[in-house]
């Protein structure tokens, strides 16, 4: 068997199950291959989770679905014979946070299809009651007013003093989307790292309230001109794609699995529309007269939807001062399975940008209607740009340009080889799994830690 796994001649069925092959001849079934997501940039499958929570003490059943509300997918659990509050935390000590799942919901009925399956989409949604502690609500204006906007970001239903901002679904993106209100609503700065280390409702509404006011200016948008500056994240980005010399370290591909009856015209049509509706899709970039980069946009750019006939050699490297810096292409796999591929240059988006783009792509492919954006991304590059005119960047300047005076000392990893003089990317993935005493010696050093 372990010569010729395979029957000449024979059918094969795919069943989309995935599993590994251990050294010593067991076949360990990890999950289904078609239940894979990407949640805030990372890859995860809910099936790898699934196992994690059977291996906690007392789970005699459970299940984790990807849920998607708005723009967010987040990952919830449904367990049974085992606490929420529990449950999380042995979780916790087998898996790193970005697979945790936002919400646990304890099961006693288990929803079964007609053939006896678990039925997934009958699954109860998450509303927060089941794995709530004791509400304590609100006391004061600041509480009321930060409830809100905690209940905005996080969607995880109402939100008492006490609650824990990532305890309850929080990350470092909804962290700075809550910054962002408190700023608008308050008129006060906070700074991130003050939702770390003060993540309960009524401790942040504390540093809310000793904060001195700071008045909220929106972005507006920027006269027209020929170029416009880069922000900051960009002038880095056009810097070291110099460097890389044409590679495609700042690439950032996606796959999307296409099935049933494929309108090909219509396909076509939806990425002239989005090319149109997002200047970054239309965007050049330049050394300007004065030796600095500018962004130039476009009123019209070539794009084909080219078809491929494997995934294989559609990542190449972009010339950033040819738009748009934005590729797609079909891969037809059968009649109606078809693979869409999409890339993106770094310096025009992010993990952010490619889950707007998937979302409005799939609108319009129904022909939705979208609201037309008020402001693009070279507006917050020129509001940026005259930030760093004012008193309170140049204080910030001031300060790291004292903190990074002098000799910097060079990072010299216990690498087997001595750093090279000129940055690569080449490398490899190498996985080795850590015994249990030293795992648990990790996590208890991050838990001390924060």
């Amino acid at each position: 068997f372990l010569d010729d796994p395979f029957y000449r001649g024979e059918r094969m069925y795919q069943t989309g199950d995935l599993a590994r092959w251990l050294p010593d001849g067991t076949v360990e079934w990890l999950g289904r291959m078609d239940g894979q997501v990407k949640i805030r940039g990372y890859r995860i499958e809910p099936g790898e989770v699934e196992t994690a929570l059977r291996q906690i003490d007392g789970v005699r059943e459970a299940a984790v679905v990807a849920r998607t509300e708005g723009e967010e997918t987040e990952l919830c659990a449904y367990i049974e014979g085992q606490d929420q509050k529990t449950a999380r935390t042995e979780l916790g000590k087998r898996l790193p946070a970005y697979m945790m799942p936002s919400s646990f919901i304890e099961m006693r009925d288990w929803p079964v299809t007609p053939s006896g399956k678990l039925d997934r989409k009958a699954l109860p949604a998450p509303d927060g009651a089941a794995e709530r502690r004791a509400y304590t609500a609100p006391q004061t204006i600041t509480e009321m007013k930060l409830a809100k906007l905690w209940e905005e970001v996080l969607k995880y239903g109402p939100a008492g003093t006490r609650d824990h901002f990532f305890e309850q679904g929080g990350h470092s993106l909804k962290a700075t989307a809550l910054v962002s209100r408190i700023a608008k609503a308050f008129g006060v700065q906070v700074p991130l790292k003050e939702i770390f280390a003060k993540p309960r409702l009524e401790e942040l509404a504390a540093v809310i309230h000793e904060l001195d006011e700071s008045p909220y200016a929106a972005i507006e948008p920027a006269e027209i001109q020929d170029t416009y500056p880069v922000s900051s994240a960009q002038k880095r980005m056009y810097v070291l794609q110099q460097l890389e010399d044409g590679g495609v370290g700042y690439n950032m591909p996606a796959a999307l699995k296409l099935t049933g009856p494929l309108d090909r015209a219509r396909l076509d049509e939806v990425f002239r529309q989005l090319i149109r509706r997002h200047e970054s899709l239309r965007t050049s970039f330049e050394t300007g007269a004065d030796g600095e980069p500018v962004q130039r946009i476009h009123d019209d750019v070539p794009f084909q939807l080219m078809e491929l006939a494997a995934a294989e050699d559609f990542v190449r490297p972009f010339r950033l001062q040819e738009a748009p810096l934005f590729r797609a292409a079909l891969v037809k796999e059968a009649e109606e399975s078809h693979l869409l591929l999409v890339d993106m240059h770094h310096i025009i988006s992010d993990g952010v940008s490619v889950g707007t783009l998937i979302r409005e792509f799939s609108e319009l492919y129904v022909s939705q209607t979208l609201h037309p954006l008020r402001i693009q991304y070279k507006d917050y590059a020129v509001w940026q740009q005259a930030f760093k005119q004012g008193e309170a960047y140049n204080r910030q300047e001031a300060y790291w340009l004292k903190q990074l005076d002098g000799e910097l000392p060079v990072l010299e990893l216990p690498a087997d080889n001595a750093r090279p003089a000129v940055r690569s990317f080449a490398g490899d993935t190498v996985s080795r799994t850590l015994d249990a005493k030293t795992t648990a010696g990790l996590y208890k050093i991050a838990r001390d830690n924060g």
